[in-house]
């Protein structure tokens, strides 16, 4: 698939606000419902970092597989290249913010 530089008409969320970007950084604050996910990706230059602020989440990596649950004031960093999925993991919504950098964004989904 080839890289996008913004995945937000991928898929769906129940709120998303951007709360900085500069060159090569930026923050963004996500709220998914217990069915909703960010699907299979990768980043090709910027690590994600997961803060939970409210509710859980769950991430799924590959290479290695593992599987990461996370809770209000959990944080987790995805190196570039590692695919991951972000799900939501409680009965209620769950709010995080990912700051992503340093360098240059893109989104490549996964099959």
């Amino acid at each position: 698939m080839e890289p996008v530089k913004d995945a937000s008409h991928l898929y769906v969320v129940e709120r998303r606000a951007h709360h900085a970007e500069r060159p090569g950084f930026r923050i963004a604050e996500l709220q998914i419902s217990p069915t909703q996910k960010v699907p299979w990706h990768y980043h090709t230059h910027t690590q994600d970092t997961f803060y939970v602020i409210e509710g859980r989440l769950r991430l799924f990596l590959r290479e290695p597989k593992q599987e990461v649950n996370l809770g209000p004031g959990d944080t987790y960093s995805v190196r570039p290249r590692r695919p991951h999925l972000v799900a939501n993991g409680g009965e209620g919504s769950a709010t995080f913010l990912v700051l992503q950098g340093i360098g240059e964004y893109d989104y490549v989904p996964l099959v």
